[in-house]
């Protein structure tokens, strides 16, 4: 078994089911300027678009082959019926113009088609942060909240599944028949001091096929202030098919509280093909989101802390109740109203 393939599924089983809250946020959340999925939806009522134009040059040493590709990737988010969950369409489609160097006379081709393009969900397990909130800061430190802790070093974790739909006779996808696989990844997401956030994806690709892949994504971002920030990304896959670590660096700019562009470049150190992308792009939310809505907490604890609530609501109505009798049978001497 291969190190990646340990990685995913130790991360797999090490997974909690505790207590989660979803987090929707006053300004827009997306995925760009990298590639990587964070841990929090957009949001239960928020339709997201996020989309990008890539241009670039590959060059093959041993094909000897030089291509130029411009590329198109698009999302479709939506967060629907619980806070932390959210389905999407991701993918992306691509136009290569070939030149083979390999005869007397240079051959000149073309190859368009979807590189990807997956329907998914993705849902929140765990949310560290809400109990921070809960918890609140620390009133008599200022020192004590804006230091590193240990706590700081446990993610948000979340899980993703869906299904690759591949066209037949496809050059971007190992199978020559039209497919359906599926593609599962596991997102944790540190919100750190200072305006750094980590994440790191495990991925496991098209498993049901004769081509597998397997591969992960870090990504840090830093924000310098409210409506600037940037990155860097590294992302590395398997397969018998094709294998690659890609690194990436931007920045995006926060426009408007829905809006956000962003620009950023692709390459890569090896030549089988040396590859080299420049991208911008967009993202765009429709924000229906009414109010926030926090998960239960499950199992025993979570029983008695419902119960003890419920009790307290009972307890509230009889206060109530006693109050409003009280004030009705007043016989005047109190100065209350008379019936």
């Amino acid at each position: 078994m291969t190190r990646i393939k340990i990685l995913f599924l130790t991360a797999f089983f090490i997974i909690s089911f505790g207590s989660v809250s979803a987090q929707y946020t006053d300004m827009i959340n997306t995925n760009r300027p990298g590639v990587s999925q964070g841990a929090f939806s957009v949001g239960k009522n928020v339709l997201q678009f996020e989309s990008g134009m890539s241009y670039g040059k590959e060059k093959h040493s041993l094909l000897d082959t030089e291509t130029s590709v411009f590329a198109i990737d698009y999302s479709a988010r939506y967060g629907f019926f619980r806070e932390e969950l959210e389905v999407s369409l991701i993918g992306s489609f691509e136009m290569h113009n070939v030149t083979d160097e390999r005869g007397a006379v240079p051959l000149e081709y073309k190859q368009s088609n979807f590189r990807s393009n997956t329907l998914g969900a993705k849902y929140l397990i765990y949310d560290p942060y809400r109990k921070m909130e809960e918890k609140g800061p620390n009133l008599y430190s200022w020192k004590a909240n804006n230091k590193f802790q240990w706590a700081d070093l446990i993610p948000a974790v979340s899980v993703y599944a869906g299904a690759n739909f591949d066209f037949a006779d496809n050059p971007f996808t190992p199978e020559a028949e039209s497919t359906i696989s599926p593609k599962l990844v596991v997102s944790t997401q540190n919100n750190w001091i200072g305006g750094f956030v980590f994440v790191t994806n495990i991925i496991v690709d098209r498993v049901t096929t004769d081509f597998p892949t397997y591969g992960y994504i870090l990504t840090l971002t830093h924000a310098t202030n409210d409506y600037f920030s940037i990155f860097v990304e590294n992302q590395g896959f398997k397969s018998d098919f094709y294998a690659d670590q890609l690194f990436r660096g931007g920045a995006a700019a926060l426009i408007t509280p829905d809006l956000h562009v962003d620009a950023s470049i692709t390459l890569n150190f090896k030549d089988t093909p040396s590859l080299f992308y420049g991208r911008i792009g967009v993202a765009y939310r429709f924000d229906m989101h009414d109010q926030d809505e926090y998960i239960e907490e499950k199992g025993a604890q979570g029983r008695k802390k419902r119960k003890a609530e419920k009790g307290n609501k009972k307890q509230k109505k009889k206060r109530e109740r006693k109050r409003k009798d009280d004030f009705i049978e007043d016989d005047g001497d109190g100065g209350g109203l008379q019936f």
